[in-house]
């Protein structure tokens, strides 16, 4: 949605003139556009997006996230770059490290900041617009997405955005025509039983995502599956972004096609072709 209108306005405009400061070293990146993520997997989605798109053209995408290692990430960035995807505390560590200059960004997007306000990033996120060197409202152009608008989101709208459009795509807790929903009472001793009735009844090839509550329970779910001759994968918060990167290409091409997740690890992943996805457990908070 943000990225080929803004990729379509760098190529019009071409890259701006380096920055006329003191300390810009030739070490230091300075990106014309700014992409904020909660996680490392809607980090990767994004740049993976963005590579696509700027394919054989001038302008080079890059992506830093926590978890992984640092010293790869610098690399790249030496190699220049023009749109930077990020997770805030990665970015942050890149900005202390004087690696990373926001002087020239033209394009903020924060995406999914609701999420990135339930995980704590607020902080990090208001040094990142407010304290560094970042160009005022004016003269970079904000774009936010969040699946809800609370009261932090409204506060933070207000302070980052100036006369800015508010568009809502759908109702709030409106569900796709496309999708057909089902509530089973289920006993807690046969919810697995009944998992398996469920896959059986869809087919083993078809792509299947199950949330569960917590990742001792995804563990625990998969190695069931698995003992039942099911090809699973799973992803959670303890799993390395290795583990979690392959667990997701898995099952995106069908080697592993039930994907048992965590709502915190999947939320904002773009999985094409998904036919069913089942709460194994009953989501805690309404909005997931």
């Amino acid at each position: 949605a943000f990225l080929i209108p803004i990729l379509s306005r760098i190529y019009m405009e071409g890259p701006p003139a380096p920055p006329d400061i003191k300390h810009a070293g030739r070490r230091r990146q300075y990106p014309i556009c700014l992409v904020l993520a909660p996680t490392r997997e809607l980090a990767v989605q994004i740049f993976d997006e963005a590579r696509k798109f700027s394919y054989r053209s001038l302008c080079r995408p890059c992506v830093v996230y926590g978890g992984a290692d640092i010293g790869s990430q610098l690399r790249e960035l030496d190699r220049n770059c023009h749109l930077l995807v990020a997770t805030p505390g990665r970015l942050v560590d890149m900005m202390d490290r004087g690696r990373v200059g926001l002087d020239s960004i033209r394009f903020l997007v924060l995406d999914e900041a609701d999420r990135m306000l339930d995980m704590g990033f607020e902080p990090q996120i208001r040094r990142i617009v407010d304290q560094d060197s970042m160009p005022k409202t004016g003269i970079r152009q904000t774009l936010m997405f969040s699946a809800t608008f609370p009261k932090e989101i409204q506060m933070l709208a207000r302070d980052f955005l100036e006369n800015y459009i508010f568009l809502a795509v759908g109702k709030v807790g409106s569900t796709s025509e496309n999708i057909t929903q089902k509530v089973v009472w289920v006993d807690e001793f046969d919810k697995r039983s009944f998992l398996l009735d469920l896959l059986n009844a869809s087919g083993p090839q078809q792509l299947t995502l199950v949330f569960v509550e917590t990742k001792k329970g995804a563990d625990a779910l998969e190695m069931f599956l698995a003992k039942d001759g099911y090809y699973c994968t799973s992803i959670h918060g303890d799993r390395s972004q290795r583990e979690r990167e392959e667990a997701l290409r898995t099952f995106r091409c069908g080697d592993t096609p039930i994907l048992v997740a965590t709502a915190v690890a999947a939320r904002g992943l773009d999985i094409p072709n998904v036919k069913h996805v089942i709460n194994f457990d009953l989501p805690t908070d309404i909005e997931e």
